[in-house]
């Protein structure tokens, strides 16, 4: 079951932005991109450009034929599809009405989703673990990815699937051995993920190793949309919040991160090189199911929303 498309209230942020001295993308485009099919349009993926959080979209192919369909694609463009983004949008043409819109995943098949783990201060207090001193980076594979509105589906195999709200951001251009006060500049933006755990298959079987409870498929919704790095004013100081069935159950601030996007940026480029679209997910905050008293874990019929301000909210019905 898919839930309809509508807008989600985003909570107000309640703490003052900070100002960030790290290197940003130079495009000056500060949009909210998308990839969606148009309702009755036989499926084809395209990718536009959102009016506004929940409103119309404007059809990039349609705007110019020469446009990839993918947002991979345009991010390997570069600047050239930025800029042309930038002036689709400011043309007010090709614009799709947003009940004719099916938004997907910002990004979809990835060559890479690098996940952190322990990357929360709050969250290592409440499972009393101590502060990671280098990132701990394990990943999803990128079938896991689903869209904004999609359903969560339990696996037979897991009676422990838990939620994790994450903020995530996407490589917007090809580099390895990147400095960190050049990292931001490799990033194209921000969007909003449910890293979806199976927590027995994380912490008790497959020799401990993470990968096969994080890599379910349907384990990665993501969205609604690519929120631009000239759009968010700071990164490491968004409300983060998750809902299971309209209640609360994470509630912190990016500013707990312990490694920050741009350290993560340059970590990770230590060992593989990073290519437009790569996705990263940055960490939870405290409140996942695991470690409540007693364990809750999430049911059929469940729906999960995770919201982070200035970026949007996803909700997922799990069946």
């Amino acid at each position: 079951m898919r839930l309809p498309l509508r807008s989600f209230c985003i909570f107000r942020s309640f703490i003052c932005q900070r100002p960030t001295t790290e290197r940003r993308h130079s495009s000056g485009a500060a949009m909210r991109l998308v990839q969606f099919r148009r309702r009755g349009d036989g499926g084809c993926i395209r990718v536009g450009v959102e009016q506004g959080e929940g409103l119309s979209v404007v059809d990039l192919k349609a705007f110019d034929p020469s446009m990839p369909l993918t947002m991979r694609g345009l991010l390997e463009l570069g600047e050239k599809g930025l800029e042309c983004a930038q002036r689709a949008l400011a043309s007010g043409q090709c614009v799709v009405d947003r009940a004719d819109v099916q938004l997907l995943s910002p990004v979809l098949a990835p060559e890479k989703v690098v996940c952190v783990g322990m990357n929360y201060r709050d969250h290592c207090l409440e499972q009393n673990a101590p502060i990671p001193k280098e990132p701990i980076i394990f990943s999803k594979f990128p079938s896991a990815i689903t869209g904004p509105y999609d359903d969560i589906t339990l696996p037979s195999e897991s009676q422990e699937v838990d939620w994790e709200v994450e903020m995530a951001f996407v490589i917007g251009r090809r580099g390895k051995h990147i400095k960190e006060e050049d990292a931001l500049s490799y990033v194209a933006g921000f969007t909003v993920a449910n890293d979806v755990s199976a927590r027995d298959w994380q912490m008790k079987r497959n020799g401990k190793q993470w990968l096969l409870g994080k890599t379910f498929d349907s384990f990665c919704p993501l969205g609604p949309a690519l929120v631009t790095t000239d759009a968010v004013k700071d990164p490491h100081n968004l409300n983060i919040r998750c809902l299971v069935n309209g209640d609360t159950v994470q509630s912190s601030n990016t500013d707990q991160m312990i490694f920050k996007t741009a350290a993560l940026v340059a970590w990770v480029s230590k060992f593989v090189t990073l290519t437009p679209g790569d996705v990263f997910l940055t960490g939870t905050p405290p409140g996942v199911g695991v470690f409540r008293n007693p364990p809750v874990f999430l049911k059929k019929g469940d729906v999960v929303e995770c919201q982070i301000n200035q970026l949007g909210s996803i909700v997922n019905k799990v069946i």
